[in-house]
């Protein structure tokens, strides 16, 4: 891509304001608000969040997962603990949540400490999901390597023929996380580049606010 296509594709940013005398004490509060905006534009993927995670090599890795809940003070997501993912979380258990929702020209990115979800907990979840995923979560090696995906697929198809209807019970691999986090930071789209920047961050007695410099 050439320098010039770049250059095309810069945009103004006037769909809105973030100012501290119209915020709620609670981020929780401004992120259900702003998730509230995000999805009634109508457009697909309001749970999908980049999530960000540090190695056993010190490289930082990233990738797209769902937001499927917040629950006591945390943001949840769902996975193969044995994938790469679990691998860094199980190593490094901080990590970085970022939503980007260009409809809007908002980003929120989150910060904070990861913990496993109870069996449970992961159990009523996955059996809440459609059997074809059930199976599709027991048959992958999630992150391995494969000799080609005609293995994949004779795994699922015969796992598929064992669980039928019922589906399987959900594997000891497979679960998932709570993000409880420590800074929130919300990012609305200004005129000029002069972009609004909000940062909670977490204290003993509340939530402190700081504005950052765009």
């Amino acid at each position: 891509m050439k320098d010039s296509h770049l250059r095309k594709d810069r945009r103004d940013y006037t769909k809105g304001e973030l100012l501290e005398s119209e915020v709620p004490g609670n981020p929780f509060d401004l992120f259900q608000d702003w998730f509230a905006d995000r999805s009634e534009t109508g457009r697909p993927d309001a749970t999908a969040m980049t999530l960000s995670t540090v190695g056993l090599d010190g490289r930082p890795d990233a990738r797209i997962v769902l937001l499927k809940g917040i629950e006591n003070g945390g943001f949840e997501f769902f996975t193969n603990y044995q994938s790469k993912k679990g691998q860094d979380l199980e190593h490094q258990p901080i990590a970085h949540l970022l939503f980007f929702w260009p409809e809007v020209e908002r980003q929120v990115r989150v910060v904070g400490r990861v913990t496993k979800l109870s069996y449970e907990r992961n159990s009523k979840y996955f059996k809440e999901r459609p059997v074809g995923s059930q199976v599709g979560a027991l048959s992958s090696p999630q992150s391995r390597v494969l000799d080609g995906r005609s293995s994949l697929e004779s795994t699922v198809q015969a796992n598929l023929a064992k669980y039928g209807e019922e589906g399987p019970d959900c594997p000891e691999f497979w679960g998932g996380y709570s993000l409880v986090p420590e800074e929130i930071e919300f990012w609305q789209g200004r005129s000029s580049r002069l972009h609004d920047r909000l940062r909670f961050s977490k204290s003993v007695s509340g939530w402190k606010i700081e504005r950052l410099a765009p």
